[in-house]
């Protein structure tokens, strides 16, 4: 063997070596550097996010139309049941395979925070409560969400993290105080038991979407709720009032499809092609979208205080997601 051999030996070996490799399967994960590959480029994935965050501002508005002609069980329930059958259509169709054992309990608390409890709870509030006051009291559920993950993981943030939840807290519980006339109303009651129920959905739909993907964990929680939801609903519309005019049709069917599962979907592609770090960042200007679809779609009148505390919230959640690590 000759020295010029010798030397142009080990790329010889690399490049038969790196030939031979097979490419991925198509279950294979892709590598942080392809992702652009699979997500398209990491604009089109900012307005993705973007997309699923407006998609989420308009659920109260929605929900506000479609009590116009129907019931808040009956509401709540139907739309559980259209956004999983929608769900259910496109598990079918791509031939996804149902999720481990171990799973289920997960999806379980999703089902109840996500897929039950939140909408049933802010239903129940907005039947005396306006789109405005409640997108403010819900403007703290990232705060919320942020301090269960931390239980639930057992991270400790820095004490710049607890100051800046504390702070959104008292500016939320300032303005609903104030707002009520020194006291807090059923409605208050029903957005802060929202506020906790959704906080721990959230959070264990985010520790389930480390092992699949986040519209999956979604679509299988609404599966898991669709018997309750049947149930509730051939309950419900006999006693209450169930009339489909044009607002309630389009509250139920953007409420259902739009928000509850679509919503979703474009919000965890996104995610997942931006990172959530900045993901989390366009999720600071929901509340703000929702004061400014109640004026536009339900002609409400904003006090001061609400623009100005949501506001406050933006900024201390903010300064929770910098600090967090």
């Amino acid at each position: 063997m000759t020295a010029q051999d010798s030397a142009t030996l080990p790329s010889r070996i690399a490049v038969t070596t790196a030939a031979a490799t097979p490419p991925p399967g198509p279950g294979a994960r892709e590598e942080h550097g392809t992702g652009p590959a699979r997500f398209g480029s990491r604009r089109a994935g900012t307005a993705l996010a973007a997309l699923g965050v407006v998609a989420f501002s308009l659920t109260f508005p929605a929900t506000a139309w479609g009590l116009k002609g129907i019931g808040p069980w009956s509401f709540v329930t139907l739309r559980g049941i259209l956004a999983a059958l929608v769900a259910g259509g496109c598990l079918l169709a791509l031939r996804v395979a149902v999720p481990h054992r171990r799973h289920w309990a997960g999806l379980a608390v999703v089902g109840a925070g996500v897929v039950l409890g939140f909408p049933l709870l802010t239903t129940l509030a907005l039947q005396t409560s306006t789109t405005a006051h409640a997108a403010v009291v819900v403007g703290l559920l990232p705060l919320t969400t942020a301090v269960f993950s931390a239980l639930r993981t057992g991270a400790r943030p820095s004490r710049t993290f607890w100051g800046a939840a504390l702070a959104g807290a008292a500016a939320v519980i300032a303005f609903t105080v104030q707002q009520s006339g020194g006291a807090l109303t059923t409605a208050d009651l029903y957005l802060f038991g929202a506020l906790l129920i959704c906080a721990a959905g959230y959070t264990e739909g985010g520790r389930l979407a480390r092992e699949m993907p986040g519209w999956q964990v979604i679509g299988w929680a609404l599966i898991l709720c669709l018997p309750l939801t049947i149930v509730g609903a051939l309950v419900a519309l006999p006693h209450e009032s169930f009339t489909l005019t044009g607002h309630s049709t389009a509250g139920l069917l953007y409420s259902a499809i739009g928000s509850q599962f679509l919503g979703l979907v474009v919000w965890y592609r996104g995610m997942a092609a931006i990172g959530v770090p900045k993901a989390s960042q366009l999720q600071l200007a929901q509340p703000l979208l929702t004061l400014v679809w109640s004026v536009f779609l339900l002609g409400e009148h904003l006090t001061v205080a609400a623009p100005l505390t949501a506001a406050a919230v933006l900024v201390c959640i903010a300064v929770t997601q910098r600090s967090r690590g």
